[in-house]
């Protein structure tokens, strides 16, 4: 396999020279380093590269050059790799250009001259946008490829599963890409076999199911001990923050999701609200950062693994897993967030996996370019979504029973839509029916305002309609609110039935249930703000009373 490239540009020959040298020194094993000091042999270089189907991974630039500036290079650059990540070199703080550079190319990182020693100043920056990098590289004609037909609900399972949890993978449509037909043939496979999915060592499996598919993967389904001090059930933002904290400090610490990590945010195409991050990242990029970092802190994870029940023995809590197996903790905290909220419309669960999607922007919005495309949604997630799609699809409509998305989107995003000019807002408007044969086609829209319908010609409708806490699983007697959330703390006073559960001498702490040593952190608790900012507040703070009950027990 081709070594991916880091591109250097820097008008001055001994700038140039020890880049290079120090960029080689760190990422030769892995990257092949390539450098110039003109921006306009660059940019002819690009294109040969291009020719050779070669792959840049990163770009570092200088800002001041006589032929352009860092930026215009960069931005000229994009056209043809706008994958790559995007460095700024520069021998003096330039704010201006720093900003400049955030809006026209998406800067990855602002660097100052000199950045010795490369150990401290250079080498972490740029590892860390590699790997980044790396974490959404598909390189062609290897690794994981799955073939199967676009408009397969499985197909979909397969591709959203294997994009939830990063792993790197080709899809073909068996009836537009030659190679999977070639595949077919090879391995006397029949088209009722898909999808099938084909690994780097030539195996494959047709029609797998996801834990099956997952152990082929190397994920893990069952637990390596039988007591922890503490085990969450959901790994979104709150329970990621948990198992980092709870790791880092000691405690034996167990993590488990039954899809991937990240949860409903690790659907989200860009977050740029979240603290640190100027430029945004996406949800997976997350998610990534988090479960490398938990695990590297000790924690153990579980995936894709479901808790199917919760029981109580003396001070110890039970978790039965799907698979029958059982899991021993001296605590708990729930965290399995909130699930999208179906669409009760005539013909939306038929086409389901079929042109019809709930989230999944990302995996599915390269199957739509230069088609129509309808969302329905007000909050952040459906604006990032929309966002994400509209570099894809001719248009992208947004449907919303509102007037406007002010008190349901953050104004950054609201922002940004008005200057898409292929995004169109439709306010008082909702789907009735979906049609199509063997796929969707037609959506019947509502204007509730106006009391009338129309049928236009649809061949996506992606949902991110409300959101209902995921705890219906919940056996055990925890109080839950009106709309299912988990009541905590002080907000259990107000519960008749508490009284009758609740037998020591000090009130609940603040995240705690009404079940001792049992918590709730995110979305899936009463109050909570719905951020994934604060979804990782409330999942560090539960390890904090996590450490208070296990003192006191």
């Amino acid at each position: 396999m081709k070594q991916p490239i880091i591109f250097a540009v820097d008008d001055d020959p001994q700038v140039l020279k020890a880049l290079v040298r120090d960029i080689r020194q760190q990422y030769r094993k892995e990257y092949k380093v390539l450098g110039t000091t003109s921006a306009k042999e660059a940019l002819e270089s690009l294109k040969v590269l291009k020719n050779q189907n070669e792959t840049v991974a990163l770009f570092i630039s200088d800002q001041r050059m006589p032929e352009m500036q860092g930026v215009d290079f960069l931005e000229q650059a994009l056209t043809l790799y706008p994958d790559a990540k995007r460095v700024l070199l520069t021998a003096y703080s330039d704010t201006e250009a720093a900003i400049k550079a955030i809006n026209a190319v998406g800067l990855h990182y602002y660097l100052l001259k000199p950045w010795d020693p490369p150990e401290e100043r250079l080498y972490p920056v740029m590892t860390d946008l590699l790997d980044e990098w790396q974490a959404s590289y598909i390189p062609e004609w290897t690794g994981l490829r799955v073939i199967g037909y676009q408009w397969s609900p499985k197909s979909h399972h397969l591709k959203d599963f294997l994009a939830a949890n990063l792993f790197p993978f080709q899809w073909q449509d068996v009836e537009e890409h030659p190679s999977a037909q070639e595949l077919l043939r090879l391995n006397n496979l029949e088209h009722s076999q898909l999808p099938t999915v084909f690994f780097e060592d030539g195996s494959f499996l047709c029609q797998p199911e996801i834990p099956v598919l997952a152990q082929k993967m190397g994920l893990k389904a069952n637990a390596d001990n039988l007591l922890y001090d503490v085990v969450l059930i959901g790994a979104g933002p709150a329970g990621l923050a948990g198992a980092v904290y709870g790791a880092s400090e000691g405690l034996k610490t167990l993590l488990i999701d039954k899809r991937a990590p990240g949860g409903q945010a690790g659907s989200s195409s860009r977050i740029e609200n979240y603290l640190g991050f100027p430029n945004g990242l996406s949800g997976s990029d997350l998610a990534h950062r988090a479960i490398v970092q938990a695990t590297r802190l000790g924690t153990e994870f579980l995936a894709p693994q479901e808790v199917i029940d919760i029981r109580l023995k003396d001070q110890y809590k039970i978790l039965t897993l799907a698979n029958g197996s059982e899991i021993c903790s001296r605590s708990l905290i729930i965290t399995t967030g909130v699930d999208y909220r179906k669409l009760e419309a005539k013909g939306v669960e038929e086409f389901t996996g079929a042109g019809i999607y709930y989230g999944a922007a990302m995996t599915e919005a390269h199957a739509f370019k230069g088609k129509q495309v309808y969302l329905v949604g007000g909050g952040n997630s459906a604006g990032q979504g929309a966002l994400h799609l509209s570099k894809f699809a001719a248009n992208v409509y947004i449907l919303i029973r509102k007037g406007d998305l002010s008190s349901t989107m953050s104004q950054y995003l609201i922002t940004q839509l008005e200057d898409t000019p292929n995004i169109q807002l439709l306010p008082y408007t909702e789907v009735v029916e979906a049609h199509g044969d063997q796929k969707l086609q037609e959506l019947v829209l509502s204007n509730i305002q106006e009391n009338t319908r129309k049928t236009v010609p649809a061949d996506a409708l992606f949902i991110y309609i409300g959101s209902k806490p995921f705890t219906d699983w919940i056996k055990l007697d925890i109080i839950k609110n009106s709309k299912g959330c988990i009541e905590t703390g002080k907000d259990l006073l107000k519960y008749p039935t508490y009284q009758k559960s609740w037998k020591l001498s000090r009130d609940p702490y603040l995240l705690e249930t009404c079940v001792p040593g049992i918590f709730a952190a995110g979305d899936v608790r009463a109050g909570a703000m719905n951020r994934v900012a604060s979804a990782v507040g409330e999942g560090a703070m539960a390890i904090k009373y996590v450490h208070e009950y296990l003192a006191e027990n």
